[in-house]
C-alpha cells in the first residue's frame, strides 16, 4: 500500500517503513498525512536516484514504488 499525501492519516514511524509513489515528491519527512507530522522538522529526502532513502531524525526508510 502506497502512503500518499491526501486525508488520510499516515501512521508516523509506526512501521518505519514507507512505499511512496512520484506522487508525493519531493519526498519529505515527516509526509503531511503524519499524525506527528511536528515530531522532528521537516527534512526532504533525495530518492529519486536511488530508489530509496532515509530519515536522518527518525530512520524511517522510504522505498520509491513506481
Amino acid at each position: 500500500m502506497s502512503q500518499t499525501q491526501s486525508s488520510t492519516e499516515i501512521q508516523s514511524n509506526a512501521g518505519n517503513c514507507y512505499e511512496v509513489s512520484h506522487a508525493d515528491l519531493p519526498l519529505h519527512c515527516p509526509m503531511d498525512g503524519m499524525s506527528l507530522w511536528n515530531s522532528h522538522p521537516k527534512v526532504y529526502l533525495p530518492i529519486e536516484k536511488t530508489g530509496k532513502a532515509k530519515c536522518p531524525y527518525c530512520g524511517a526508510d522510504y522505498t520509491l514504488k513506481d
